[in-house]
C-alpha cells in the first residue's frame, strides 16, 4: 500500500472535513472522513495506520489533510 499526501478539496474544506483517507482499488474507492468535533486524533492515527491492507486489492490510501 502507497500512501499519496494531498490537499482537502474544497467541497471537503466546506463540510468541516480535517482529515480524508480513500482507499483505491481498481474499482470503486473506500473513503472515510474526519470531522472537526476535538475527538479525532484516535481516529485520525487508525485511518494512517494502513498496514492491514498491504495484501488486499487497495492499492493506494490518499491521505487528504
Amino acid at each position: 500500500m502507497r500512501k499519496k499526501y494531498l490537499k482537502l478539496t474544497d467541497e471537503q474544506k466546506k463540510r468541516g472535513v480535517i482529515f480524508s483517507s480513500q482507499l483505491m482499488p481498481d474499482n470503486e474507492p473506500t473513503i472515510h472522513e474526519v470531522f472537526d468535533n476535538g475527538r479525532n486524533n484516535n481516529k485520525i492515527d487508525y485511518l494512517l495506520d494502513d498496514k492491514f491492507f498491504n495484501d488486499s486489492h487497495f492499492t493506494y490510501n490518499l491521505i487528504r489533510q
